[in-house]
């Protein structure tokens, strides 16, 4: 069972551009999130080890040292991250997500795609496994940075 799991695993990866290194994956990360145009705090992933991309796929990973949680005071939800968080890419969103969950009342729920699919409504939509979603505000998910020059743009 492990043997054919890495195999898929491999297949998925071949012909990746793979980045070692805390900064280097930090950056990375970054670039991609700017890419597909989302905020640059929607994946405050931490101590990033390695981070992959098949761009003939639009496969991407990023492993970090150990999963753990984050509070989103914006939209007041708290998300965990496994140690790798797996997706394929397109302009706008993140599709067939793993390693992201989301506590909703007392329940760990699977995020498996998140999409701005209108960027003029401003609001990122998440999507659960079952289809049921919900949308934020993309200011809840803006760094600090963003925001200021979010606010200088909307004036």
């Amino acid at each position: 069972m492990a043997s054919s799991r890495s195999k898929v695993e491999h297949d998925q990866r071949a012909g990746a551009e793979i980045v070692h290194g805390s900064e280097q994956c930090y950056q990375h990360s970054l670039d991609l999130l700017q890419e597909l145009g989302f905020p640059k705090g929607v994946l405050p992933l931490k101590d990033l080890e390695e981070c992959g991309r098949v761009r003939e796929t639009g496969f991407v990973w990023m492993k970090q040292k150990a999963p753990f949680e984050h509070f989103f005071e914006g939209t007041n939800t708290r998300v965990s991250y496994a140690a790798e968080v797996t997706s394929y890419i397109e302009k706008g969103k993140m599709k067939k997500m793993t390693g992201v969950k989301s506590k909703q009342l007392l329940l760990w729920v699977p995020i498996v795609e998140m999409s701005i699919d209108d960027p003029a409504s401003k609001k990122i939509y998440f999507k659960t496994p079952v289809g049921i979603g919900k949308s934020f505000p993309v200011t809840s998910f803006m760094t600090e940075e963003e925001k200021l020059k979010f606010l200088e743009n909307a004036n």
